[in-house]
């Protein structure tokens, strides 16, 4: 177990959006990486060998909760793998899907290695997924779908997140009796978020006010009436409040109105320097508490992060 005592990184979690291919075509989403892709990473995604020293690093660096995104993350053939990595070096693991690839099979293989699975519904009527984009080959999938698949996850001893994001289609909605059905821990309700070079030409008219958005969480908050915690972030509170790297391993953080702000690969610099190259509210991600379920530190003498390859 590589954790260390006190975390010498800004904040105790990182998010790995190792994949940047996807299944489906979500006209809000803020990590479509399409610069990355077309810049520094063609296929969309490290080679195996380099995801696996990235993980590393981020273990040994003092983060203690790891969360693999996308793009979609199980399009990846090795993610079981990764997270059955991140679970021996002591992490508490998670991943953030839309859903449609978790079938029984990939169940089996993250059992007894992931903690948290995170499943991406934003709405609780298909005509809204569609019209958002959540589908695959135009298929979305159904409220009865969602909540099957959450009550497996349930059922074979995962946490449950269930994540929202809040846009023109769907602020009115009232999610209280498909998310109370679906039983997540957390259900974590984001406010659409424009980012320049991600979502730039789709998510223009999908935009809400703060006050739409605070409508939405005020509407869905009887959610925590059944022990549900309901967690909103917005506009202000998601820019700058993650550690958070791309597809082709470096630190990014979205602070600049202009676009995403890129590290040198971790790779490269190690964890520290990439790091210092982005900007991370520790503040910020306390008041979106960020700080929860973490493991128990190991003893002093963990082995450190060093700069160059391994």
């Amino acid at each position: 177990m590589l954790v260390t005592n006190s975390p010498q990184v800004p904040v105790e979690t990182v998010n790995f959006h190792l994949w940047q291919p996807c299944n489906m075509s979500c006209r809000f989403c803020f990590a479509t990486f399409r610069d990355v892709r077309r810049t520094v990473l063609p296929e969309g995604h490290l080679p195996r060998h380099d995801a696996e020293r990235v993980v590393a690093r981020l273990a040994e660096a003092g983060f203690r909760k790891l969360t693999f995104a996308g793009g979609e993350p199980l399009l990846c053939p090795w993610l079981p793998d990764l997270v059955a990595l991140a679970h021996r070096l002591g992490m508490v693991t998670s991943v953030v899907t839309n859903g449609s690839l978790l079938d029984e099979a990939m169940l089996q293989r993250l059992r007894g290695v992931l903690d948290w699975i995170t499943v991406s519904v934003d709405s609780a009527r298909p005509e809204t997924l569609r019209l958002l984009g959540r589908a695959t080959a135009g298929r979305v999938m159904e409220p009865d779908e969602y909540l099957a698949l959450c009550r497996r996850v349930r059922g074979l001893g995962f946490r449950l997140k269930v994540n929202t994001v809040v846009t023109a289609r769907n602020w009115r909605e009232d999610m209280t009796g498909f998310v109370i059905a679906a039983r997540p821990e957390r259900w974590k309700v984001f406010q659409v978020l424009p980012v320049a070079g991600q979502n730039s030409g789709k998510v223009e008219s999908l935009l809400v006010t703060p006050r739409q958005f605070t409508d939405f969480v005020s509407r869905n908050l009887r959610v925590e009436s059944v022990g549900i915690r309901l967690i909103p972030e917005d506009n202000d509170v998601m820019p700058g409040s993650y550690a958070a790297v791309d597809p082709a391993g470096r630190f990014f953080d979205s602070v600049d109105p202009r676009g995403y702000t890129y590290s040198e690969p971790i790779l490269k610099v190690g964890v520290h320097r990439a790091i210092s190259q982005v900007r991370i509210s520790r503040e910020k991600f306390l008041a979106r508490d960020g700080l929860y379920d973490l493991p128990v530190p190991a003893p002093a003498g963990a082995a450190a992060d060093e700069p160059g390859g391994r």
